[in-house]
């Protein structure tokens, strides 16, 4: 089986996390290739390598066309509809769906209104429908069976939005993460976004302190947009795979007994010492490994 995990020791957002993928083995031009059946303003895909203190990784960003002013307000069915006409796989569908559910009963219920009535700001924007499906489609193209994540950090302070100046974590993104484990965090700007909320509330299996037990197999780095000053501003994903005997394995593992030569020459003036010595490590040890806690996700 194939699992995923989503080391969000800096936060995570929807272009951190596209572009982790991607860095991670997703395939770009699939991904590409498909976000062209959705039917939206016209947009650019910019990917680019940077450096987040001493980490390199993929930047991504979503240009839209100047002459194509962007609808930044959509309404959440309007959301539904565009996603399910635009023909993707079952899976694809049904992550994409999960996400913006996830986002809308959020909003809906921060706003004291039906689903059905919430009309999304920010997160209406192309470059977050591109983001979430995006995300979607890179899971899919990994095929990856179980998705887990970290705690998150959601950030602090103050941020402006449509509705004016809110503090981080915004009301949405904190609704979304009730129930699931948060990290505490000593900066003052936002380190989850909205559409990052959605991604871990909405697709998420399972959290863990620690990595789940695993094969290694591909390691991504996704950027994000500031730079902070003690830590890289990055998500790291990692892909791995779990095999029938990796929980023996990860419990212990013994080294067995080896035998080695030394040979040792030494001179003194006029005569000479040369010894040959072999000796066994007969005692075999083992070594036990202890992962994090998991906790349960929160698929409602």
């Amino acid at each position: 089986m194939r699992i995923l995990y989503l080391d969000c020791f800096s936060g995570i957002s929807g272009d951190m996390t596209l572009a982790a993928l991607v860095d991670a083995g997703a395939d770009r031009a699939y991904i590409e290739e498909e976000l062209t059946k959705i039917k939206l303003e016209p947009y650019i895909l910019e990917w680019k390598r940077v450096v987040k203190r001493g980490i390199s990784a993929l930047k991504l960003d979503v240009i839209l066309d100047p002459n194509h002013p962007p609808k930044h307000h959509r309404h959440y069915s309007e959301i539904v509809k565009v996603i399910q006409a635009a023909g993707f796989n079952e899976r694809v569908t049904a992550l994409s769906l999960a996400i913006f559910e996830k986002i809308g009963i959020a909003e809906a219920k921060i706003h004291g209104i039906s689903v059905e009535k919430v009309h999304f700001h920010e997160v209406g924007a192309i470059d977050s429908i591109v983001d979430i499906v995006g995300v979607a489609l890179a899971v899919d193209s990994l095929q990856v069976e179980r998705i887990f994540a970290s705690p998150v950090p959601l950030g602090s302070g103050t941020i402006h939005i449509d509705h004016g100046t809110y503090p981080v974590p915004a009301p949405a993104t904190l609704e979304m993460m009730r129930g699931l484990p948060i990290a505490s965090t000593t900066y003052s700007l936002e380190m989850t976004t909205p559409t990052g909320a959605g991604i871990i509330s909405g697709i998420v299996d399972e959290f863990s302190k620690s990595f789940p037990p695993m094969i290694v197999d591909t390691i991504g780095y996704g950027a994000g947009t500031r730079d902070l000053p003690n830590q890289p501003n990055v998500l790291r994903v990692v892909v791995g795979k779990v095999d029938p005997y990796i929980g023996k394995w990860q419990v212990g593992h013994e080294h067995l007994a080896q035998e080695h030569s030394h040979s040792h020459g030494h001179t003194h003036d006029d005569h000479h010492h040369h010894h040959e010595h072999t000796h066994a490590h007969a005692h075999p040890h083992t070594h036990s490994h202890q992962t994090g806690a998991v906790i349960p996700g929160a698929h409602q």
